[in-house]
């Protein structure tokens, strides 16, 4: 028998193969970060740590350390990264954070600090963050802003302590050092009350950049003067009063606020206020403001006389999401520059009404589900240029001289995404600049001209507006047209023919998805500025060098998705020497060798191609689906009988190769055999057997084998490595001396965590090795009783021996567990010698 300092050959092979396991361990785990830019970001989410990680280079810039127990910053934490721009700090159980915390972080921009339960903060806890611009401390345990030491930091200029116990808007006097602060976020806080004095430090211009949100907060009162000479960018106040009667008494309380937005409402899933009543926004008439945006109500009740009586100074009306169905009133003096209804209630576009905003420039009704009908038309609206109707249900005929006719200066019209408007003529709109139909159904467009009258018109979409293209005088009218985009339709005979001739002007063309079969060779013969040609997601065979040799100018063509096989040598001559983006991906291409031109002009052109990884060979056959820049040009040159023998011989080494691989455990334990290896009969059997489990299923191993077998009769001795191994002692070689080699059988315990643990396939990598070495049946497999059967023996390879082991199930219950350990036992006294007589 060896004793324990000598070597024998089974410890040699078993540790070889430790090692060779725990070398690819350690360096799958040697960064528990992942690193997505290197040596600039990191991101260490969730994995147990106590500080930065050591691999973690002092060049890194971003940083995560987001869900893990730093619980206290100490001075200095940070040490090892100075040149950090931004540090997430979430949900790390952070209570203390100590003077000089972020000392050396003189670049940090971003700190993240959410969810952390502070409870102490040193009064030099942010010194050193000089280029702080962005500080996050939601739901934070803060009861005051008072509490925060930032009075130093000049250059935030983004503070959100939203989700916290702040009880008082009473800004603390360090808010006057704050000169760059733009946004302030106190939503979701205590703040019941706004008294005189708590906003003293942003009286006269000091916040006139700041927007402060108050959103969600139970706010009661506000007292008469609190907001007297406050300017701010925006104010958002949602959600924050419990009735309509407290609703009005707390707007009449902004009186004397200058403020550029003003936010009021609800959140679409908090609805607090009961109904709209006229009267609620009266306190608005004491209110200075440039825009007004009411959201989130849902309760009218046709009561709206007053919605519009104290913003008729106002520039800019935003009603989002207002379950508003008609406009009962508009005063005559109303300066209202641009008015958004963003999914609203209206059944029809409340034309007429609207009509009595006389200075109106801009008007958007969009995404109602209700609005169907347009049967009014705006009448004398001399100053609207922009009419947005887009992503409602509208369906009209006569479009659009009967409605528009009375806004002589329009400029921008967007019908798109609605459902079925009829062009009934010409449209009168000589000013127009833009005009958006695409997704909506049109009716005779294609058929007669009605763009004759917008000379002016530089963009215009009709893409996916079932337009069939018959007339060569469809786009007639459109001199100064820069951009058409028609996907999605279709013209006479799947040809382009010559509808774009007058279109001298055009900078962009998309004509793709349009059954096209043919291009026509006067198409493009007008088009000389063309920059921009889509024409892809069509039918065309060729690319005719005479058709598209007039386009000079164009520097992106996309002939994707046609059936193109190959551009021949006179179209490769016509392409533009400006072109700079040319995609002839998802073709039809031909990479045989009488096409090597072509093929090499590809190769060489690699610049020029995109989505190169998408233009693969269709044929020959023996290519079908291989990438052509791939193509192998020598190969062209090769006599037939050398290919025949290149094929062949590359053939018989994939079959040489597939058998090394299929057979290499045969082939390796042969030659184990081979070299003399040769077992000992005396050894030292320490332990009855070795236990290899997943951490993870500790519990189990202690209660069910740890208590069954040593405290039972006759007892069994159980090597367990977190009792067992020696401390110091590399783990692979605590494996293999202490584990196999002094142990007669190995138990494995099976369950999920088991096969998901590299460990775990490590040491049972090694207990199969150890097994073909020892020439015995020594594992004992326990499968848990929620493992996948199909998929154990499918990644553990375990119908390869399952005949030569113990196999046992354990299922929790009494019958199963008293069957289960009476097995166990039995397999465990198999080779067992009785106290005193020494090994096998």
């Amino acid at each position: 028998m060896f004793g324990r300092e000598a070597v024998s050959f089974p410890t040699c092979f078993v540790q070889s193969l430790a090692t060779l396991f725990l070398s690819q361990l350690m360096v799958s785990s040697f960064n528990p970060c992942v690193e997505e830019i290197t040596n600039i970001t990191y991101r260490c989410m969730e994995l147990n740590l106590s500080g930065v990680p050591a691999e973690i280079p002092p060049s890194t810039q971003n940083l995560d350390l987001s869900f893990n127990p730093l619980e206290s910053l100490t001075s200095n934490y940070f040490s090892a990264v100075p040149a950090l721009r931004f540090l997430d700090l979430t949900r790390c159980h952070i209570q203390t954070i100590e003077d000089y915390a972020f000392k050396d972080l003189h670049n940090l921009l971003t700190l993240i600090l959410t969810a952390n339960p502070l409870r102490h903060l040193g009064p030099k806890a942010f010194y050193s963050l000089g280029s702080l611009q962005k500080l996050v401390a939601v739901e934070d345990n803060i009861s005051s802003l008072a509490d925060l030491p930032i009075g130093h930091l000049h250059t935030l200029k983004e503070l959100n302590v939203a989700k916290n116990n702040v009880d008082s808007l009473k800004l603390p006097k360090y808010f006057s050092n704050l000169t760059f602060l733009q946004f302030l976020s106190l939503k979701s806080n205590m703040i019941s009350s706004i008294s005189i004095g708590d906003l003293d430090v942003l009286q006269g211009e000091k916040g006139l950049n700041l927007t402060l949100v108050l959103s969600m907060n139970d706010i009661k009162y506000i007292q008469l003067g609190s907001f007297e000479e406050i300017h701010l960018h925006e104010l958002s106040l949602r959600a924050c009063f419990e009735n309509t009667s407290v609703m009005k008494a707390c707007i009449q309380g902004l009186a004397g606020l200058q403020v550029k937005k003003l936010v009021l409402g609800e959140f679409r899933n908090i609805g607090r206020v009961e109904d709209f009543s006229n009267g609620l926004l009266d306190g608005l008439c004491q209110v200075q403001l440039q825009e007004f945006v009411f959201i989130c109500f849902h309760r009218f009740d046709n009561c709206t006389d007053t919605l519009f009586d104290c913003l008729v100074n106002t520039s800019t009306i935003r009603l989002v999401d207002i379950y508003l169905n008609q406009v009962s009133a508009v005063p005559a003096d109303s300066r209202i520059h641009q008015l958004e209804c963003r999914t609203c209630k209206f059944s029809e576009v409340p034309a007429l009404k609207l009509s009595f905003f006389k200075e109106l420039r801009v008007l958007r009704i969009t995404k109602s589900k209700y609005l169907t009908g347009f049967r009014q038309k705006f009448m004398d609206l001399p100053n609207l240029e922009v009419l947005d109707l887009s992503e409602n249900l509208l369906s009209f005929i006569q479009c659009c001289s009967f409605y528009l006719d009375e806004t002589p200066k329009l400029k921008h019209l967007n019908l798109s995404f609605n459902s079925v408007i009829s062009m009934s003529g010409a449209l009168p709109l000589s000013e127009l600049v833009s005009l958006d139909f695409q997704h909506s159904k049109l009716h005779s467009l294609g058929i007669i001209p009605v763009f004759l009258f917008l000379g002016k018109l530089i963009y215009l979409d009709i893409s996916y507006t079932n337009t069939h293209v018959e007339s060569q005088c469809t786009f007639s009218g459109l001199a100064s047209l820069q951009v058409l985009k028609m996907a999605g339709n279709s013209f006479k005979d799947n040809t382009l023919g010559d509808s774009f001739m007058k279109l001298t002007q055009l900078l962009t063309l998309d004509v793709s998805n349009c059954k096209l079969i043919q291009v026509s060779l006067s198409t493009f013969s007008s088009l000389g500025k063309l920059q921009n040609l889509n024409i892809s997601h069509n039918k065309l065979l060729t690319f005719d060098h005479s058709a598209y040799k007039p386009l000079q100018a164009l520097t992106v063509l996309d002939f994707s998705s046609n059936q193109l096989t190959i551009l021949t040598e006179k179209a490769l001559e016509s392409l533009p020497s400006s072109l700079v983006h040319l995609d002839l991906s998802y073709n039809l291409l031909d990479c045989s060798c009488n096409h090597l031109s072509f093929l090499k002009w590809a190769k060489e052109h690699g610049e020029l191609l995109r989505s190169t990884e998408l233009m693969v060979c269709n044929s020959p056959e023996h290519l079908k689906n291989a990438n052509m820049l791939n193509f192998d040009l020598s190969s062209c040159q090769l006599s037939a009988v050398l290919v025949a023998v290149y094929v062949s011989t590359a053939i018989a080494g994939v079959v040489f190769l597939f058998l090394i691989y299929k057979y290499y455990f045969n082939l390796y334990y042969g030659l184990v055999l081979l070299s003399g290896c040769r077992r000992y009969a005396e050894r030292d059997d320490t332990y009855d057997a070795f236990v290899i489990h997943s951490s993870k299923d500790i519990e189990w191993v202690r209660k069910e084998l740890v208590e069954t077998l040593e405290r039972g009769v006759p007892p069994f001795h159980l090597c367990l490595h977190y009792r067992d191994f020696t401390p110091g002692v590399p783990v692979a070689s605590n494996i293999i001396h202490e584990g196999f080699l002094s142990s007669r059988k190995v138990i494995a315990v099976i369950s999920n965590h088991f096969m998901e643990s590299k460990w775990c396939s490590f040491e049972f990598e090694i207990a199969q090795s150890w097994q073909f070495v020892e020439g015995r049946a020594g594992i004992i497999l326990i499968v848990l009783e929620d493992v996948d059967k199909a998929l154990l023996r499918r990644k553990l390879g375990l119908s390869r021996y399952l005949k030569r082991n113990t196999y046992l199930e354990w299922k929790d219950r009494e019958i199963s567990r008293h069957l289960f350990r009476r097995q166990l036992r039995t397999a465990l006294l198999d080779g067992k010698t009785e106290p005193g007589r020494g090994g096998n």
